[in-house]
Formats: C-alpha cells, sequence, structure tokens
C-alpha cells in the first residue's frame, strides 16, 4: 500500500499536468477503490450489469480528463466515491428509461 504522503504527491502533479503522474497514481489506489466499488453493489437492484472493476474504469475514464481538485488522499477518495455512486445512479436512469420506452406501433395509414 502506497504511502498517503506519495498518494498526495502524485495528485498534486496530475493536478499540474504531469499526465505521467496519473500513470503513476493508478496502481497505487486501484485496490482501494475497487474496494469501494465492491461495497456498493450489493445495494443496487438485482440483475444490475455494471461491475465493481468496470465502475472504477469508468470513473478513472471520467477523472482522466483532469484531475480533480483535491488537496490529500482522503479528499480523492471521497471524489471518486461520489463519482462512483453518480455512475450507478445514471446506470439505473438509463435502464428505467430504456423499459419505459413506449411501444412504438405502425401508423396506419
Amino acid at each position: 500500500m502506497a504511502s498517503p504522503h506519495e498518494v498526495t504527491r502524485l495528485l498534486k502533479k496530475w493536478a499540474d499536468g504531469a499526465q505521467s503522474a496519473l500513470d503513476a497514481l493508478i496502481p497505487l489506489v486501484y485496490a482501494e477503490l475497487r474496494r469501494l466499488a465492491a461495497s456498493y453493489m450489493p445495494s443496487e437492484s438485482p440483475g444490475h450489469t455494471l461491475q465493481p472493476t468496470a465502475l472504477v474504469n469508468e470513473a478513472f475514464l471520467r477523472l482522466a480528463g483532469r484531475a480533480p481538485d483535491c488537496e490529500n488522499q482522503s479528499q480523492f477518495y471521497g471524489i471518486a466515491a461520489h463519482l462512483m455512486r453518480q455512475i450507478l445512479i445514471d446506470h439505473a436512469r438509463n435502464r428505467y428509461a430504456k423499459r419505459r420506452e413506449p411501444f412504438c406501433a405502425p401508423k396506419s395509414g
């Protein structure tokens, strides 16, 4: 496990624009993010299709565009956790929206 100081250092370098810092950060925080993602799964509805690994990957994709504004490791995990919860909400909304789409009957001429 990486020291909180190392994670914070990499977060600051990433915020300063160093893409290599993100590459170094991912292996240091991945296990904790996956643990967080797995902890959200039991509360999801039956038949939920998003897996913890996919949830973490989606969070990283959303984060990769720009470094989050955080001062330390704890804030980063908080931001990532919030983002993962938002991804789960979006995923559920999309699934329910597809169920509610009206049946398109052919028009009578």
